[in-house]
C-alpha cells in the first residue's frame, strides 16, 4: 500500500503497480526478443543453405549441358563415318 498522500490511494496503487508489473515483465520480454531472433537467424541459415544447394546444381546442370554442346559441336571422324577400323 503507498504512503498517504492528497491523491486516492487506489491510484497510487494502481500506479505503483503498473509500474512494478513493467520491471517484472522486462526479463521476459527481454528472452522472447532473443528467442525471436536467434528463430530468425535458424531460418535464415535454412534459407540460405537451401538456396546455395539449388545454385550449385543449376551450375552442375549448366556445365553439363555445355559439355553436351561440345561434344555434339564436334566432326566426327572419317574412319567412324565408313565403319572400318583402324
Amino acid at each position: 500500500m503507498a504512503y498517504p498522500t492528497a491523491v486516492n490511494n487506489l491510484i497510487t496503487d494502481s500506479v505503483s503497480q503498473a509500474g512494478v508489473m513493467t520491471l517484472a515483465s522486462s526479463p521476459a520480454m527481454a528472452a522472447t526478443l532473443l528467442y525471436q531472433a536467434v528463430a530468425q537467424a535458424m531460418g535464415n541459415a535454412a534459407n540460405n543453405a537451401t538456396m546455395l544447394q539449388l545454385q550449385g546444381s543449376n551450375v552442375t546442370m549448366a556445365i553439363s549441358a555445355t559439355a553436351c554442346a561440345i561434344i555434339l559441336a564436334q566432326k566426327p571422324k572419317a574412319s567412324a563415318i565408313s565403319g572400318s577400323k583402324p
